[in-house]
């Protein structure tokens, strides 16, 4: 559920270019006045899924009246002219592309890597190609086997597109199989484990606990997970305080790096619990804004590292598992990345 930014749609295109695309027309009724657009459409045009209705219109594919609309949630209105473009489907498959990957250990199973900031797992909407996924299919070749039915990597778990660290891809229907029955289990009864680096603002007390606090979608930003008192999924993330920064402010602390580890995995698990205990992450845009005016306390020297910093600082240095096939245990861990130890350097600094 990354929120990243699609790219931006000509809507001046070449004709012939529109012209390949499925175009939908017609008049909001009464009826629909004062509903939800993606609503209105929905009724208008039954054959299409209101999800994919909302798609198209936060991509820049619906005009009102002539009018460029990009708010699936604005209101309707009755007798507004609408031309919504279907553009063509994407490949149902991603394809190899050649993207550089950080292998930690491979075998004719599974594969290790170390996964950088700002790529993305899995394609979806938004992100069709430059992920993971097409890496891996380029790198793996022939020795994926069909997994799905498809010759393509299998992936068990997922990275946010600005986390940083280790992942475990399946090569193989047994080694996909073997993973995936670990990670639903957690690690609660297997020797499953997975750790992470958080550097977050402030410093969390007691300085070893557990936080247990369901999650799910936001009612109030549907794009956002939230910790929910009612109808959140089971959320569970153990942590500790490694280091203090400075050292000697105990629980004054501007900020800690703290070691996580996840007895499930939901979405932005680390990054939700850790900002509803009151200490967000750095960097992160999504759950920590209301703590940015914090930068501006910081000094001169640090300042500016930690504003250019451009992601959460969360990075996934431990993954430990059983091998699927062998039954031995592997385990990896991973050394920051650069840019999160140059920001954990500037905070030392203080």
């Amino acid at each position: 559920m990354n929120s990243d930014d699609l790219d931006d749609l000509d809507l001046a295109a070449d004709p012939d270019d529109a012209a390949a695309d499925e175009a939908l027309h017609g008049v909001i009724g009464a009826e629909a006045a004062g509903q939800r657009l993606d609503k209105a459409l929905a009724g208008l045009f039954p054959s299409v899924s209101r999800s994919r209705l909302k798609a198209l219109v936060e991509e820049g594919h619906l005009m009102l009246d002539g009018v460029p609309v990009s708010d699936p949630s604005r209101k309707a209105k009755a007798g507004a002219v609408v031309d919504l473009r279907l553009p063509p489907a994407e490949p149902a498959e991603p394809v190899a592309e050649d993207i550089p990957l950080d292998v930690v250990y491979e075998d004719e199973h599974l594969i290790v890597i170390d996964k950088p900031a700002g790529l993305v797992v899995h394609p979806a909407a938004g992100n069709w190609t430059g992920t993971l996924v097409n890496a891996l299919i380029h790198h793996c070749g022939e020795s994926l086997s069909g997994i799905g039915g498809v010759r393509r990597p299998g992936i068990v778990h997922r990275l946010d597109k600005d986390t940083t660290g280790l992942m475990v891809v399946a090569k193989t229907d047994r080694a996909h199989k073997g993973l995936a029955a670990q990670f639903a289990d957690h690690g609660r009864t297997g020797p499953l484990e997975r750790a992470y680096l958080a550097l977050v603002w402030g410093s969390p007390e007691p300085f070893r606990g557990t936080i247990d606090a369901p999650l799910g979608r936001s009612n109030t930003d549907r794009t956002k997970i939230a910790v929910l008192r009612t109808g959140g999924r089971e959320a569970i993330t153990h942590y500790e305080v490694a280091e203090r920064f400075p050292a000697e402010a105990g629980r004054n602390a501007v900020a800690s790096l703290v070691e996580c580890h996840l007895e499930t995995g939901r979405t932005h698990q680390i990054r939700v619990h850790m900002t509803a205990a009151g200490h967000p992450l750095v960097g992160d845009q999504d759950y920590g804004r209301g703590f940015l005016t914090k930068i501006n306390t910081l000094p001169e020297a640090v300042a500016p590292v930690v504003r250019a910093f451009p992601r959460q600082a969360l990075h996934a240095f431990l993954i430990a598992f059983e091998h699927p096939v062998s039954g031995e245990i592997l385990r990896f861990e991973s050394d920051l990345p650069a840019d999160m130890e140059t920001l954990v350097e500037a905070f030392r600094s203080l």
